[in-house]
């Protein structure tokens, strides 16, 4: 039985009418509050569901199974942090990091003693390249050392001193020397020279102290048997300083620069060799790299 609770137009002025109007509108409300009620019903129920779900698989996940303590051993806090810890065993000291690290890195590419000298293809001489350049700490002293040189001079003045003037100074150095073994690198691809020192196959000081420094001005050809003059290093010298030169500020000769570049060469060259031959030496003296022989 449906019971209707209109009223006619002329009548809902009245109370009577006025009372059937209030007594639907209590009904439509407490209908629609029941179905959200019914609504909401399934809704929490999920969520406690869920919640529940979510519980359980984390108990799960970080409650170890029976037995497991026993395998991975104790966990108390004293076992974990205990009360006095070895440096040794949590962290090497800072000279066993150096004798771990490779000796490339520290002299760049070179030819032990007892390797026989086979010419390079070019994805090997493109390996040397890179090592040279960017992975060589040798480079980086080698820059750091000219960049002493011209703060000492104060050259360029515009850039003043301290160490804001230094910095340009040593990534300038930097930037000059990329562009130099560039083209000695190529230079020695073209024409077969060996771009890596070579151990002296001799012993005493003054013969591989000759031999270093001999390095720095003659080269294997192609048969790695025949010495030649050292022509690319120098042209690619030569080259850099006058690049280099041109983009200082100020007026500079950059005729000057090349000539002053190759200079350099000469003299820094020659001490990098000679540092190169004796590294070993000096590595063994400090405990360092024992296992690396120069000659059999």
């Amino acid at each position: 039985m449906i019971v209707s609770h209109s009223c006619r137009p002329e009548a809902r002025a009245t109370k009577t009418c006025r009372k059937r109007l209030l007594a639907g509108q209590g009904l439509y409300h407490t209908s629609s509050k029941n179905l959200e009620i019914r609504m909401m019903r399934p809704s929490r129920n999920g969520r406690d569901c869920t919640l529940l779900f979510a519980l359980c698989l984390g108990f799960v996940l970080l409650v170890p199974p029976p037995g497991a303590a026993q395998q991975n051993g104790p966990t108390s806090p004293d076992d974990k942090y205990p009360e006095n810890p070895t440096k040794q065993e949590n962290a090497p000291s800072g000279s066993a990091r150096l004798g771990r690290l490779p000796i490339e890195w520290i002299i760049g590419p070179y030819i032990p003693v007892q390797e026989r000298l086979e010419p390079l293809s070019n994805p090997e001489r493109g390996q040397i390249y890179v090592r040279q350049t960017f992975l060589t700490a040798g480079s980086y002293l080698a820059r750091a050392f000219s960049a002493g040189i011209d703060q000492a001079r104060g050259e360029p003045h515009d850039w003043g001193g301290g160490g804001a003037g230094y910095g340009r100074r040593y990534v300038a150095r930097y930037g000059e020397f990329v562009v130099q073994n560039s083209m000695v690198s190529g230079g020695n691809a073209l024409l077969g020279y060996e771009p890596r020192y070579d151990f002296c196959r001799c012993d005493g000081f003054w013969p591989r102290t000759r031999h270093a420094i001999s390095r720095n001005f003659v080269a294997y050809n192609r048969s790695e048997r025949e010495l030649r003059p050292q022509v690319p290093m120098y042209a690619g010298a030569f080259a850099a300083g006058v690049l280099y030169n041109t983009w200082l500020p100020g007026q500079h000769n950059i005729w000057r620069g090349g000539a002053y570049n190759m200079l350099s060469q000469a003299g820094i060259g020659s001490g990098y060799n000679f540092v190169s031959e004796f590294a070993l030496d000096i590595l063994h003296a400090f405990g360092l790299k024992k296992d690396v022989k120069r000659g059999p």
